[in-house]
């Protein structure tokens, strides 16, 4: 009772007419941003976020959580009309999406994706308000030993967890951390890694690094492929829309397990793309129609678009409660977050419950509009992709490069955004994860911090790691995933040669 009461505060909070307002412009923003390939939910965030400094910190987060879930929307609207993802997470909505739009159906797979989006959303939001506090009120008996135990089993999560290469895992993470550690040492002082450059004092500020890395580093990557925008034309009338909705009640047990991966996923590091291709990897393998997924089946498009919000949504709960994000976006939100002066974690539920809950009611809203939104406006965002990428481009470039010098108001920011701009090219083009390095430049300082008090604190004894059950298990399982992959090759290793053991038998 106690959640719904501070709920329905929350909701007084969002419905004034300025953070409405802002609520629709931050939906349509995302899904303009969804719908155009090269940007993307931690993209626009990140470009956009310097425009919410003047604002309130909730005014802020609605603005900027609105983006997203408008960016999740909008992923659907390119992957089922053009064949194109709008999104990472999009991709395995093609797979049927797109020969339902070749077979004349385009209008019921944008109806079935946008509900199933909204559903797993809905799911996950609904986890996040009662599960959050929980989270939190455990969260306060941490201390510097617990808090470093929960950073090093989110970078071990990472690794563990990764569907790429461990080692490029490592080295994005390592060039985060290295990049975290430039400037004045928070412990004693002292300026570390400026090589004698006044300006670096202050070490690399996040928001820029992440508009080079995301904004820029996908426009270089877009204008190398050279897009060219084609594909069926939308409409959706209120008869399809029913017509869907109708068919949808069948997929009740699609529905809750690709929500319940969505989740699982979001709240691990896995994110909204590994729970999309899982969503739609099991739905394959367990429906009775699996052999006709990709020739247009309504289950494949509803299976992949529900996990994937549900892990888009549920990835802030771990930000909120224990400040620590689940995905590039909410690394971006955290860093906002610290901009606006708030520290996320256990305390902020105690500190800033407005806030909090302006942000939780706001998911609830944002995305009941977001689903009306893009339900009305599908022809207008589709008929943006008929114009030449040659001028989008340079229009992103442009907000991208105001979006970093109004963040110190430097033009040595703007070449640190380029500079920024150019390694995430190249770490997209030899397969190296952002995510890994995102997550160590924000958290790099706090995980050090952490360690190096519990150091203190047990006069440079490691064995406070292990000093009571609840930091002993969090360690425990952070080094069991950071030694997975070497494990799971292990067991491969052995399971073959049992195997002929018992046939030679």
């Amino acid at each position: 009772m106690e959640e719904i009461g501070a709920l329905f505060h929350g909701f007084a909070v969002v419905l004034t007419p300025m953070n409405m307002l802002l609520m629709m412009v931050g939906i349509v923003l995302g899904v303009l941003i969804g719908v155009l390939p090269g940007l993307g939910g931690a993209n626009g965030v990140a470009i956009l976020l310097p425009l919410t400094f003047t604002m309130s910190p909730t005014s802020a987060i609605i603005m900027l959580s609105c983006i997203y879930w408008g960016a999740l929307f909008g992923g659907a609207i390119t992957s089922i009309l053009f064949n194109i993802p709008g999104e990472p997470w999009s991709v395995a909505t093609t797979f049927d999406g797109y020969p339902m739009a070749q077979q004349g159906r385009a209008g019921e797979a944008l109806a079935a994706a946008f509900t199933s989006s909204f559903v797993g959303a809905l799911v996950a939001v609904v986890m996040i308000t009662f599960l959050a506090p929980l989270v939190a009120k455990f969260a306060l008996e941490f201390g510097p030993p617990e808090f470093f135990a929960v950073y090093l089993l989110t970078f071990c999560s990472f690794i563990g967890m990764g569907k790429g290469s461990p080692f490029k895992i490592l080295a994005s993470m390592a060039l985060g951390f290295a990049l975290a550690a430039v400037g004045m040492d928070t412990v004693t002082g002292q300026l570390r890694l400026t090589f004698g450059w006044s300006e670096l004092m202050r070490g690399f500020d996040f928001l820029i690094a992440v508009i080079g890395l995301f904004g820029i580093g996908e426009i270089l990557l877009s204008m190398e492929e050279g897009l060219a925008f084609s594909g069926k034309t939308a409409r959706i009338s209120p008869k399809v829309v029913l017509e869907t909705w109708k068919k949808l009640p069948q997929y009740w047990l699609t529905y809750i397990r690709s929500s319940l991966i969505g989740i699982w996923m979001g709240i691990t590091p896995g994110g909204a793309t590994p729970a999309s291709f899982m969503g739609y990897g099991i739905a394959k393998k367990m429906s009775r129609d699996g052999a006709k997924f990709g020739t247009g089946q309504l289950e494949g498009v509803i299976a992949p678009e529900t996990a994937a919000h549900a892990a888009g949504t549920s990835a802030l709960l771990p930000m909120l409660a224990l400040g620590i994000p689940g995905s590039p976006t909410a690394a971006v939100l955290l860093g906002g977050l610290l901009i606006w002066g708030l520290q996320p974690g256990p305390l902020l539920f105690v500190e800033q419950k407005d806030f909090v809950w302006g942000l939780i009611a706001s998911m609830y809203l944002g995305n009941l509009a977001g689903l009306i939104v893009v339900l009305t406006t599908v022809p207008l965002f589709a008929a943006i992709l008929r114009i030449p990428f040659s001028i989008i481009a340079p229009i992103i470039i442009v907000i991208c490069a105001i979006g970093a010098y109004t963040v110190h108001n430097a033009m040595l920011d703007i070449w640190f955004m380029l500079l920024f701009g150019v390694v995430g090219y190249l770490f997209k083009k030899l397969d190296y994860p952002l995510a890994p390095m995102v997550l160590a430049l924000v958290l790099g300082d706090k995980a050090e911090d952490a360690f190096r008090q519990s150091m203190l604190l047990s006069q440079g004894e490691v064995s406070i790691m292990w000093s009571n059950p609840l930091v002993g298990t969090i360690t425990s399982l952070a080094l069991i995933l950071l030694l997975w992959p070497l494990i799971s090759k292990a067991l491969k290793i052995i399971r073959p040669g049992r195997e002929g053991r018992v046939f030679t038998g």
